[in-house]
């Protein structure tokens, strides 16, 4: 579940979004390799058993033991449901994240229900007899995040995990707001909303101000996956954050 990608120095943990997988970050790891050592990590639901409560706080729970033997403060990086356990993660063990990247996720979606997306996933042509069909369905974002996530078996490409898992996970999402998850996070935190975002209007911004060390960053032309939509943009303001967080203090270290 947990995969050493290499590296050396600071860990790196890259967390999923809903449905993805650790093969997500396959465009990314290289060149995080160059800020310390990286890891992926595939979640509980995903390609191995789900939780027997299927809430954040199992999935949360599962992560923390999974990374046990990561001693040193960590950054974690996280997609939409992957932002949200990282940020979790943090506010229940404060002392092994060093900072966060949040990509495209809120903290409050009450309200919302995920019965109509679990019909529509249901309804997908299953199995996918190849990449090229994932892409011609999907199209070439989503189809590509696909390829990389979904289960590869003789038939073709399957869905991963089981569908109400998936509505499990995301039903809890609106009946739970995690305002005070994000209310007790005091490391740097970056966060990455796209232009066409999933999340409530302006709620980005607000969960920034009400952090005294987040930054938020808009990805002008990119969808929920910004880091497939636009990698280099989303791979720039990454970056510049980590070169803040990571480099400039030892920096200032050896100028002492």
């Amino acid at each position: 579940m947990l995969h050493d990608e290499g590296g050396a120095g600071t860990p790196i943990l890259l967390l999923h979004g809903l449905m993805g997988s650790a093969r997500t970050w396959v465009d990314q790891v290289e060149w995080l390799r160059g800020y310390g050592r990286v890891y992926t990590f595939d979640a509980a639901g995903h390609g191995r058993p789900a939780p027997a409560e299927p809430g954040t706080d199992a999935f949360v729970a599962d992560l923390a033991a999974a990374t046990a033997g990561i001693t040193e403060p960590m950054v974690v990086i996280g997609h939409s449901m992957g932002g949200l356990h990282g940020w979790v993660f943090a506010a229940t063990c404060p002392e092994r994240v060093r900072a966060l990247v949040v990509e495209d996720m809120a903290a409050d979606f009450t309200g919302r229900t995920a019965e109509h997306w679990a019909a529509m996933v249901e309804a997908w042509p299953q199995p996918f007899r190849d990449s090229d069909a994932l892409v011609e369905y999907f199209g070439p974002v989503a189809g590509r995040y696909f390829a990389n996530s979904f289960e590869r078996t003789p038939q073709g490409y399957r869905l991963h995990g089981d569908i109400a898992t998936f509505r499990d996970i995301s039903e809890e999402w609106g009946v739970r707001a995690f305002w005070p998850e994000w209310g007790r996070l005091r490391v740097p935190t970056l966060l990455i909303e796209g232009e066409y975002t999933i999340t409530p209007p302006g709620q980005m911004r607000r969960m920034t101000e009400s952090h005294p060390a987040a930054e938020h960053v808009l990805i002008a032309g990119a969808g929920h996956l910004v880091h497939d939509d636009q990698p280099e943009l989303y791979r720039a303001e990454v970056q510049r954050f980590l070169d803040r967080v990571l480099r400039a203090p030892l920096e200032r270290a050896a100028e002492a």
